[in-house]
């Protein structure tokens, strides 16, 4: 991809907006995954190295244009400036006079993050006067959050087209490797999507680059009532039947390879001590539910993972919230790790297992961006990378 990276920018003495995505994930009120924040380190570093103010902006939550205090990024500003070692100047507003006094008063070296862009509507709507107030702030803008990538957004796209603009080397490293995925992955390559609803564009373009595509979670449900099974009280993405049944069809020859359950844990209710059991998936009775793959499917899925070169898992194999429905998506994690493939991990779900159950760092790569990462290996183009300046 020909966009201008970091390293061709000199941001020396120069205030440079950098658009991040620090929208972690909380818990009981402190930040229970800051994934996010470090992952931005090194672009960060890299700007400050080289002699340049910062002026930090993300979104969080989904506030809807409405300022709400519980949605502040100032714990955020606590945790970034314990990982950088720095103090970090959290602002009351990301717009108006007193942060345009901020940062006009501000010094190479220092380090200012704006309060959550989606306080105010201009930033979802695209609107430019808002853009134009934000690119007021400073002389250069980066652009390192992918996980907003797939967003047209005052901050994400307008921004870029009134500043000098560079990616960031998150956004620069997720765009190659998602883009060795579609053009050079090294074989035997395997997919593996797991979650609720069947993506129907990733998955169209998967089965033109995959050599087998394995599918679990929520999702497998529908390719088995597509193959004329009673599925129960399973979930069902009833827009994506006739798809599932189209893919069933184009597979049947083998190429790519499709495997989908043999057996399945059910239950009759999806919380911690409902009754449970493991039926092969010919078998699931009316009033049941599937929620994890059973242990053949794990054996089969992880047999098939040995001979992997590359790995693309998005998405969990079962509600792995519940202890007693997370040993799919725990031996797929555990089949996937011992591979020595290189994988790339993508989705919020399984980014959230994989961490909670220790192997993210057995990865090869865990994309920052669920819904981006998703967009671009469907072959769509990403308006926050499009709109940014060429090399």
């Amino acid at each position: 991809m020909n966009k201008r990276p970091i390293g061709d920018i000199d941001p020396r003495g120069k205030r440079v907006f950098v658009r991040v995505d620090f929208n972690v994930p909380f818990q009981d009120g402190s930040i229970s995954d800051d994934t996010r924040i470090r992952a931005a380190l090194p672009t960060l570093r890299d700007l400050l190295d080289r002699g340049a103010g910062l002026v930090i902006a993300s979104h969080f939550g989904r506030p809807k244009g409405q300022v709400r205090p519980e949605l502040s990024l100032a714990p955020v500003a606590q945790r970034l400036g314990d990982l950088l070692g720095a103090p970090v100047n959290m602002l009351s507003d990301c717009i108006g006079p007193e942060v345009e006094m901020a940062t006009s008063t501000s010094k190479p070296g220092d380090v200012i993050l704006l309060e959550n862009l989606r306080f105010h509507p201009g930033e979802e709507k695209g609107d430019e006067a808002f853009a134009k107030q934000l690119a007021g702030l400073a002389d250069i803008y980066v652009n390192d959050a992918f996980g907003a990538a797939h967003r047209a957004h005052a901050s994400t796209t307008v921004m870029a087209k009134l500043l000098p603009s560079a990616m960031g080397l998150l956004m620069e490293k997720e765009v190659q490797v998602l883009t060795q995925l579609l053009e050079s992955p090294e074989r035997p390559y395997i997919a593996i999507l797991g979650g609720v609803k069947a993506k129907i564009g990733v998955l169209e373009n998967l089965m033109r680059h995959v050599d087998t595509l394995i599918i679990g979670g929520g999702q497998a449900y529908t390719f088995l009532k597509g193959k004329g099974l009673d599925i129960g009280k399973s979930v069902l993405d009833e827009a994506s039947l006739d798809l599932a049944k189209r893919i069933l069809s184009e597979t049947a020859s083998g190429k790519p390879r499709l495997l989908l359950p043999t057996d399945v844990v059910i239950t009759t209710e999806l919380k911690e001590g409902a009754p449970r059991k493991t039926v092969p998936v010919e078998q699931i009775p009316a009033e049941w539910m599937g929620a994890d793959i059973g242990p053949a499917t794990q054996k089969q899925f992880s047999d098939a993972l040995k001979s992997a070169k590359t790995i693309f898992w998005n998405g969990p194999m079962g509600v792995f919230e519940i202890a007693a429905l997370a040993e799919g998506t725990r031996a797929v994690a555990q089949a996937v790790a011992d591979s020595g493939a290189y994988s790339v991990i993508g989705g919020g779900d399984v980014v959230a297992a994989i961490g909670q159950m220790g192997f993210a760092q057995k990865m090869g790569h865990v994309c920052t961006g669920g819904g981006a990462s998703l967009e671009f290996l469907e072959g769509k183009e990403l308006p926050g990378i499009a709109a940014l300046q060429d090399r």
